[in-house]
C-alpha cells in the first residue's frame, strides 16, 4: 500500500493534468520506439555499406584476376555507394599488398564486420579463413599518413568535426602476402544519433503544445464551472451565471448548470420566505399567549405554560437558524478566536456553570462570530446537560483551528454517533425539555462547521476500554 502511495504521489489529479501526463507519456513511448527502429535502419544501411565497400576493394572490379572465377551460383556483387563518400583515398592507398600481417597496436578488432565480409567472400569463392578486420585511428596508420596531412592541409577540416576513422580489412593470399583494404569512413552514428534526437524532440514538443492548447481550451470552462458550483455550495447565493465557453458539450453542460442553479436559488428564496412568514405568524401568537397567561391564578400552571411557550420559541428559534445558517447574510470577518472562545467560557462561568478553558492558542482568523458563538454555545450546552462539565481546548493543527469539547459524561454508541448529527434526534425519545431540547443542537453546531468550511465530529473518550466521556472537535480551515 505504502508503494502504492509514492507511486501516485507525483500522478496530477486534475483532468487537464492527467491527460496530458498520459499524452505525453504515450507520445514519449511512441517516438522513443520510431526514433529506436529508425536508428536501427540507419546502422544497419551504414553497416551494409562498410562491407560492401570492403568488398569491392578486396575483390576489385575483377575477382578472377586475384582469387580465380566465382562458382557458378555465386551471388552478385554487393552493389552501392560505400560509406568513404566525402573521404575517398586513391586506389593505390586503398587497396595495398603488404608482405607482413597488418595489425597494429592499438587496433580495435570489428568482427561483426569480419563475419559479415567472410560471408561475402566466400559467396564469391575466395577463402576467407584469414581475414582480419579492425578500426584504427587513421593518424597512427604509416600508410595514409602523408596523405591525411596532405589532404588536411589542403582542405582543412571544420572545428569541432570528428575525425573520421579508419577502417582495415585484410586478406591472407596463397602466397603468404597481405590484400589490405583501408576505407575512410564519417563517424556517422553521432551525427545520426543527435539528428534523431533533435527530429523526436521536435516532433514531441509540437504534438504535447498542441494537445495542451486542446486541453487548455476544455478545462478552462471545466474548472470556471468547479469553482461556480463550489461556490454556490459554500454560499446558495447565486453569483453570477457563467458564460458557456469551450466545445460544445462543455457549453450544454454550462447552460444546464445556470439553469439548475437558477432553479435552486429560486427554490431556496421561496423557502426563506416562507419560513419567515412562519416564523412571523407563529410567534405573534405566542406572544399573545404569553400575555394571556398572566391572567391565569394558579401560580404553577402559570408556570408550566409560560415554560411551554419558552420551549417553542427556542424551538422555533433553531429551526429557523438552521434554516438560514446555509445562506448567511453577514460577511466574514478577521476575529481573534480564542477570545471568543474565553468570551463564552466566561459566560457559563458568570452562570457558575462548570466550564473551564484549557489550552488555547492565539488564532486569528475570517470567520462569522455570531455563528460561531452560537456553535460553541450549543456544544457546551450539550456537554453540561449529558457531562455535568465542558473542558475546551484550541490549538492549531496545519492549516486548521481545532476547538474540542469534553465533558465527563455516558457517551453515545458507536452506532448512534452519526445519527446523533441529524436534525430532530436525541437519545432519549421524550421530547421532555428537562432532558434537552428538541435535538436541533449538534445539527446546527454541524451546520456552521460546514457553512466555515471546516467539520464537526464526535467521539467517545475511552480508558483502558471504558468509556470516559464524549469528545466533541470542530475543525476551521484558517483560511
Amino acid at each position: 500500500m505504502a508503494e502504492a502511495q509514492v507511486s501516485f504521489r507525483f500522478w496530477p489529479r486534475s483532468l487537464q493534468g492527467q491527460m496530458l501526463l498520459a499524452i505525453a507519456l504515450a507520445l514519449m513511448v511512441a517516438q522513443g520506439l520510431s526514433a529506436a527502429l529508425m536508428w536501427r535502419m540507419q546502422h544497419e544501411r551504414h553497416f551494409a555499406g562498410l562491407v560492401n565497400y570492403a568488398a569491392f576493394s578486396l575483390l576489385g572490379r575483377n575477382p578472377r584476376a586475384q582469387f580465380g572465377p566465382p562458382p557458378p551460383d555465386a551471388p552478385p556483387l554487393p552493389s552501392g555507394e560505400g560509406p568513404e563518400i566525402g573521404f575517398r583515398m586513391p586506389r593505390p592507398l586503398r587497396v595495398q599488398e603488404e608482405a607482413r600481417f597488418p595489425q597494429l597496436a592499438g587496433d580495435r578488432r570489428r568482427p561483426e564486420i569480419e563475419q559479415a565480409l567472410r560471408q561475402v567472400l566466400e559467396a564469391q569463392g575466395v577463402d576467407a579463413s584469414r581475414l582480419y578486420v579492425a578500426e584504427r585511428d587513421p593518424a597512427r596508420d604509416p600508410a595514409i599518413t602523408e596523405w591525411l596531412a596532405h589532404r588536411k592541409a589542403r582542405m582543412g577540416r571544420p572545428s569541432g568535426a570528428p575525425r573520421p576513422r579508419l577502417i582495415v580489412a585484410a586478406i591472407g593470399r596463397t602466397e603468404g602476402t597481405w590484400l589490405t583494404a583501408r576505407l575512410l569512413a564519417p563517424r556517422t552514428e553521432r551525427a545520426m544519433l543527435t539528428t534523431l534526437i533533435l527530429q523526436t524532440l521536435f516532433i514531441y514538443i509540437v504534438l504535447v503544445g498542441a494537445v495542451a492548447l486542446i486541453l487548455r481550451r476544455i478545462a478552462r470552462p471545466l474548472k470556471a464551472l468547479t469553482a461556480q458550483v463550489e461556490a454556490f455550495a459554500r454560499s446558495r447565493a447565486l453569483a453570477g451565471q457563467l458564460e458557456p465557453e469551450g466545445p460544445d458539450d462543455i457549453r450544454r453542460l454550462i447552460v444546464a448548470h445556470n439553469a439548475m442553479e437558477r432553479r435552486v436559488g429560486a427554490l431556496l428564496d421561496e423557502k426563506d420566505v416562507m419560513l419567515g412568514a412562519i416564523g412571523h405568524d407563529l410567534k405573534t401568537p405566542l406572544a399573545a399567549l404569553r400575555v394571556r397567561i398572566e391572567a391565569v391564578e394558579d401560580d404553577t400552571e402559570r408556570g408550566r405554560m409560560a415554560a411551554t411557550i419558552e420551549d417553542i420559541n427556542r424551538s422555533l428559534d433553531d429551526i429557523l437558524s438552521l434554516a438560514r445558517v446555509g445562506r448567511p447574510s453577514d460577511p466574514l470577518e478577521s476575529t481573534e478566536l480564542s477570545a471568543l472562545v474565553a468570551d463564552v467560557v466566561g459566560e457559563y462561568e458568570d452562570m457558575g456553570e462548570d466550564v473551564t478553558l484549557g489550552d488555547a492558542t492565539r488564532i486569528v482568523m475570517p470567520l462569522r462570530a455570531t455563528w460561531l458563538r452560537r456553535a460553541l454555545r450549543n456544544l457546551v450546552s450539550n456537554a453540561l446537560r449529558y457531562g455535568i462539565r465542558a473542558r475546551i481546548t484550541l490549538r492549531r493543527e496545519g492549516g486548521e483551528a481545532v476547538l474540542t469539547v469534553e465533558d465527563d459524561g455516558p457517551g453515545i454508541p458507536e452506532h448512534e454517533i452519526a445519527r446523533m448529527l441529524e436534525p430532530f434526534t436525541r437519545l432519549e425519545a421524550s421530547r421532555n425539555s428537562s432532558t434537552g431540547g428538541a435535538g436541533l443542537g449538534l445539527t446546527l453546531a454541524r451546520a456552521i462547521a460546514d457553512q466555515h468550511g471546516g467539520s464537526l465530529t464526535l467521539a467517545n473518550r475511552r480508558d483502558g476500554g471504558e468509556t470516559m466521556g464524549l469528545t466533541a472537535t470542530l475543525r476551521l480551515p484558517l483560511t
